[in-house]
C-alpha cells in the first residue's frame, strides 16, 4: 500500500464521522476504507510506474547446447539482455478476502535486445538478437499484516506467470543458422523469463516495499502540545469489495503520553462503495485531543482591564462593578479586577445525524488586585455553554469551526454579597465571542491531518455524519 499511495493523483473521497455509544473495546479511532474502485485506480497508476521500472531490470544471461542443422552440436550463449520496450495493457488490484490483495497483469508484451555467441570447436560466431515476448500474464497474492510497532507489513504469498508466445530474430554473421533452431531458443527464453518475473516481484516486495513500510511514521506532530498516533490496530481486513485499514487515531500529549481513561467506540460503517476512499473517524480522536488541550490549559483564560475595549462602558474595576456588586466597590474602592476562567473538565464532542455538538463547563473566579500584585478572590461563577461544530476538509485534513450559543451564568460563591449575574453574562458573552472562541477556531483551522492525503489530490469530496 505504501508505494500505491505515492502513485495516486486524484481520488473520490468520503469522510464518515461515526459514534456508537455503549460498545467499547480495543477499537480504532480512524478507519481508512479503500473500495474496489479505489484499488482499480491504484492498479492503473501502478501499472505506469511498473512499466517505467521494467527498463531498469537486468535479465540474466543464459547458455546451452543445441543441435544445429549443418553444424551438429554447438554451444550457444545469450548475454547483455536489456528490455528495450514494454507495454503493460491490463492490470487489476482486488481485495482478497481474509488475506490481503490480489494483483494481476494480463495481455502485455516486452521486447528484449541482446547479443549471442555460438562456439563449435574452432568456429566462433556472434551477433545480436531481438526477442518479442507476447501475452504475459502475472498473478500475485499479497499477504497484509501489521508489526508490533503498528507499521504495516506485506509478503508475497503466491506468484505465477505465463507467457503465451516468444519470437526470436537473430542477426549477425550466419545468424540465419541460429534461426534454424529458434524453437529451442524461444522455449528457453520462455522458461527463463517466467521464472525471473516472480523472482523480480518477490525481491521487490522483500527488498524495496517492506523496508519502505518499516520507515513509515506511526505518529505525527500536530503542534507543540499534541501528536497523533496512526499505528495499525490490526492487520488490514479485506472483503470482496473493500480493504479496511484500522488505525489508532489517538491524539496524545507530546510532553508526557499517558493511557487514556476511556476506549474508542465500535464503528459500524455504512455499506457504501460508490467512492474510491472513505475515512471514518469516531469521536475518540476528537475527545483525546480535548484531553490534551485541557491538560495544558489551552482553553483557560484571564481577563484584565487592559483587555476590555477602550470604548466599553464597563471596565474591570470595582468602581465600574458597582452595578454588579455594590458591596465590592465599598470594600475595595478604585481597585482593578481580574477574571480567571478555567474549564472544569475536557469538553467532549457528541455526534448526531448531520450535527456535532459539545458542552463546556467553566468556572470564573473574580479577584481584586491588591498592592504588590496580590490577588484576593471575591466571587466565583459557574458558566455553562453549548456549541455546535461545523467540520470541513481539504486535500489533507479536517478543519473545524465553533458556533457558540450564549452562556448561562450562576453564582457559585461570593465573599462580597449579592452579585448581579445577568449583567455579568453580557460582559462574559462579549469576551467569549470576541476573544476565546476565535482563539479556539484558529486552532481548529489548523486541522486534523489524515493519513496518506498529503500524497494525493481529492475531488468531489463528501462529508457525512452518522450516529449508528
Amino acid at each position: 500500500m505504501g508505494t500505491s499511495a505515492g502513485a495516486l493523483s486524484s481520488l473520490l473521497l468520503g469522510i464518515l464521522l461515526t459514534s456508537t455509544p455503549g460498545a467499547l473495546g480495543a477499537n480504532p479511532g480512524l478507519v481508512a476504507r479503500i473500495t474496489d474502485k479505489g484499488l482499480e485506480y491504484v492498479a492503473q497508476e501502478e501499472l505506469v510506474t511498473l512499466q517505467s521500472k521494467l527498463h531498469d531490470v537486468t535479465l540474466p544471461d543464459f547458455s546451452g547446447d543445441a543441435k544445429i542443422k549443418y553444424l551438429g552440436n554447438a554451444h550457444y550463449e545469450f548475454h547483455s539482455l536489456n528490455i528495450h520496450s514494454c507495454e503493460l495493457l491490463g492490470s487489476a488490484l482486488k481485495p482478497l478476502p481474509s488475506h490481503g490483495l490480489h494483483f494481476s497483469i494480463s495481455d502485455s508484451f516486452i521486447r528484449v535486445k541482446g547479443k549471442w555467441k555460438v562456439r563449435k570447436r574452432i568456429l566462433k560466431l556472434d551477433g545480436s538478437f531481438d526477442v518479442t515476448v507476447k501475452g504475459i500474464t502475472i498473478s500475485v497474492n499479497l499477504l497484509l499484516g501489521s508489526e508490533p510497532s503498528g507499521r504495516p507489513k506485506v509478503a508475497v504469498s503466491s506468484c505465477s506467470s505465463n507467457i503465451r508466445d516468444v519470437e526470436v530474430h537473430m542477426s549477425g554473421d550466419l545468424g540465419w543458422l541460429l534461426n534454424l533452431f529458434h524453437h529451442q531458443i524461444e522455449s528457453k527464453f520462455r522458461r527463463v523469463l517466467e521464472s525471473k518475473i516472480c523472482k523480480i516481484i518477490q525481491d521487490s516486495v522483500t527488498s524495496d516495499l517492506q523496508p519502505y513500510l518499516q520507515t513509515l511514521p506511526v505518529t505525527m506532530e500536530m503542534d507543540i502540545f499534541a501528536g497523533i498516533d496512526y499505528s495499525l490496530m490490526e492487520a488490514p481486513q479485506a472483503t470482496a469489495e473493500i480493504l479496511d485499514v484500522m488505525l489508532k487515531g489517538e491524539i496524545f500529549s507530546r510532553d508526557h503520553r499517558s493511557p487514556v481513561a476511556f476506549l474508542a467506540p465500535v464503528m459500524s460503517l455504512p455499506e457504501e462503495h460508490s467512492r474510491m476512499v472513505y475515512f471514518a473517524i469516531s469521536n475518540y480522536a476528537f475527545n483525546t485531543a480535548s484531553l490534551v488541550y485541557h491538560k495544558v490549559g489551552y482553553l483557560n483564560f484571564s481577563i484584565t482591564d487592559d483587555m476590555v475595549p477602550p470604548t466599553s462602558n464597563i471596565r474591570l474595576t470595582t468602581k465600574s462593578f458597582r452595578a454588579f456588586c455594590p458591596r465590592l466597590a465599598r470594600l475595595y474602592p478604585n481597585t482593578n479586577l481580574t477574571l480567571q476562567g478555567t474549564v472544569v473538565s475536557a469538553p467532549f464532542l457528541n455526534f448526531s445525524p448531520g450535527n456535532l455538538s459539545s458542552a463546556a463547563q467553566m468556572e470564573i473566579e473574580a479577584s481584586v488586585l491588591l498592592p504588590n500584585s496580590v490577588k484576593e478572590p471575591v466571587f466565583r461563577l459557574g458558566v455553562a455553554t453549548n456549541v455546535s461544530v461545523m467540520l470541513t476538509f481539504n486535500t489533507s485534513k479536517i478543519t473545524g469551526f465553533l458556533k457558540p450559543e450564549k452562556i448561562q451564568v450562576e453564582l457559585k460563591e461570593s465573599k462580597v454579597g449579592v452579585v448581579n449575574v445577568e449583567l455579568l453574562e453580557a460582559l462574559l458573552n462579549y469576551y467569549l465571542l470576541n476573544t476565546l472562541y476565535p482563539k479556539v477556531n484558529d486552532k481548529l483551522a489548523e486541522g486534523f491531518p489524515l493519513p496518506l492525503l498529503k500524497r494525493i489530490q481529492l475531488y468531489d469530496p463528501v462529508l457525512q455524519i452518522h450516529k449508528i
